[in-house]
């Protein structure tokens, strides 16, 4: 440096005894006499020098600072993505400071969607940590200074994937694509597997006991093909294997009609069957078979019991029917795509495994066309109002209420008599319309059958529902609000079928509703059995030797009403719509 300077100095020196000793040319005076004072030129000469010698220094000095500086933490470590400041503590409190202004872009990166927005910029006190406690992915940071290694690892104690540094100083533009795959690369912890199946529900003054219901979440595979549902759990809890018929009534002659599903549990993946389709959503497994193809089976044992299971997952959740049936399946086509917006999976022909979080195995139900609240059935405490709300939507129904007698004066209130092919028909069935017609109805007669969209928009737009007891009475769920029931109950003491089969479904449904009971000279029974056999001198007597002799006499009789006697109740139905 003194060298530098004394350099300059000296060529300062020669150039001026240079100039001394040259000779003035012709017309030096002119020039003299142009050339500025001696004062003046000592001083442009003095700030020359200075200027050279501040050029010359410039480099030095910042030279001189850089190595002044250099024992501050300059080195990163960012081999994926993690920066870390060396030889420096950060404070937790630093650090979950740091990691709130990181937040948005920690929250992009995991979504796979980049951040968001623009990124605050990183506080200089917490150097370059990305990844320093996320509120998004419950982290922390460990660092090893003896091979610059970071581990994420979960705080239940779960150790993550390694985050190795790769070279000290690589380009932070790629720190965001190598935390993103970091990220992507933790290893989260699958959920404990459960299961539990509701095999003990019993309902104290209901003959019918509950079906088993099984419920299951995890790693779960549902094999068609082997008619099996697989679980993968710890053996420890002691599961058994199982076998469950997935039908939403518990009868023993239901036996050959219903396909059971295996239900197994495994302690490893290696033991369960490889997966071939991946789902996002719930499934439920069910059976159409046992009773139904009867409208009152349909209702009470399969769509009733579905829309209480399902009707909470808002249609994200996927059908697997066994026993399956096409015409079914076509003919409530409206009810079930509300229920679930995918396509049912007919669990008898498919041969794929699906993989699942959440399994149901049957039906929730309650009684027979009865919703009530319950802590487990149903917890959200869905009524029979509910449903057939449910019901007018699917179908497209307008009729929320009856008419009104005296609301509008030249409309009359309709009244729907169902017919019935088979047994108990209504043997005067003409007379009976007759008489209703004089009384002031608007009647229809129609037999449940055909068309059920086209059935129900008949029946919602009628205020009375007239039917002798059996299937036909379960289009009552059709009903506006406040409409009123006849059931003409037949011989036979058959009160507890009548009021627990539609009676008090009726009421559930805030329908209006009436009974009329059959005298004996009004059964087709009299023309059968003399009057002093069992059958009329002690029924109940038909009642103990079981359902089938119950269903070979009561059951298979004809009804021709007593017209004069059947009046009153005409009138009552009159004036309960009136109300």
């Amino acid at each position: 440096m003194a060298f530098l300077v004394q350099l300059g100095k000296s060529r300062g020196t020669v150039a001026a005894a240079a100039a001394r000793e040259r000779k003035p040319r012709h017309g030096a005076k002119a020039a003299v006499t142009r050339s500025p004072a001696k004062p003046e030129l000592g001083r442009r000469q003095l700030a020359g020098r200075l200027l050279l010698a501040a050029c010359l220094l410039a480099p030095v000095l910042c030279i001189c600072a850089a190595r002044l500086l250099s024992p501050l933490p300059s080195r990163v470590s960012s081999g994926d993505g993690v920066y870390l400041a060396e030889e420096k503590h950060v404070s937790s409190e630093d650090a979950e400071a740091g990691a709130g202004a990181l937040n948005s872009f920690h929250q992009g990166i995991v979504d796979g969607h980049g951040p968001p927005g623009p990124i605050s910029p990183v506080p200089a006190r917490f150097g370059a940590d990305l990844v320093r406690i996320s509120p998004e992915l419950d982290t922390e940071v460990k660092n090893n200074n003896d091979n610059n290694r970071t581990v994420l690892t979960n705080r239940s104690g779960i150790e993550g994937k390694t985050i190795s540094s790769a070279k000290s100083g690589s380009p932070p533009e790629k720190s965001s694509m190598d935390f993103q795959q970091s990220v992507t690369d933790i290893e989260v912890p699958k959920p404990m597997s459960k299961i539990y199946c509701d095999d003990k529900s019993k309902d104290e003054g209901f003959p019918y006991a509950r079906p088993i219901i099984c419920q299951m979440s995890g790693d779960v595979r549902v094999s068609p093909g082997s008619s099996s549902v697989s679980i993968t759990m710890s053996m420890q809890q002691g599961v058994e294997e199982r076998r469950v018929r997935p039908y939403a009534r518990h009868d023993d002659s239901l036996l050959p009609l219903v396909t059971e599903v295996d239900i197994r549990a495994s302690a490893s993946e290696n033991d369960t069957p490889k997966c071939s389709i991946s789902h996002d959503v719930p499934a439920v497994i069910f059976s159409i078979g046992g009773y139904t193809g009867n409208f009152f089976h349909d209702m009470s044992d399969v769509l009733i019991p579905l829309y209480l299971t399902t009707f909470r997952f808002k249609g994200r959740v996927k059908f697997f029917i066994t026993n399956y049936k096409q015409w079914w399946i076509q003919k409530y086509k409206p009810m079930l795509r509300r229920l679930s917006h995918y396509d049912i999976i007919d669990f008898d022909s498919n041969k794929d495994v699906h993989c699942f979080e959440q399994v149901m195995v049957g039906l929730f139900r309650d009684r027979d066309l009865i919703l009530q609240p319950h802590p487990t059935r149903n917890p959200k405490g869905y009524s029979m109002l509910d449903f057939t709300r449910f019901l007018r939507h699917s179908y497209g129904l307008k009729r929320a209420r009856p008419l009104v007698l005296g609301e509008e004066p030249s409309k009359k209130p309709r009244m729907l008599i169902i017919s019935r092919r088979g047994t108990r028909k209504l043997l005067n069935l003409r007379q009976v319309a007759a008489i209703s017609r004089a009384l002031g109805f608007e009647v229809t007669v129609s037999e449940a059958r055909g068309n059920l969209k086209r059935f129900a928009a008949m029946v919602n737009s009628c205020d009375v529902l007239l039917a002798v007891h059996g299937a036909g009475l379960t289009n009552q769920i059709f009903l506006p609000t406040q409409a009123v029931v006849i059931q003409i109950v037949p011989w036979g003491k058959m009160d507890w079928m009548a009021t627990n089969f539609y009676g008090e479904p009726a009421r559930g449904m805030n329908l209006r509703y009436l009974e009329y009971h059959i005298s004996e000279q009004e059964s087709s029974l009299a023309q059968r059995y003399p009057r002093d056999h069992m059958v009329f001198k002690d029924p109940m007597a038909i009642h103990g030797q079981g359902w089938n002799a119950l269903a070979d006499i009561f059951m298979t009789q004809d009804v021709k009403l007593n017209l004069r006697r059947f009046r009153p109740t005409l009138l009552q139905a009159l004036d309960l719509l009136q109300l």
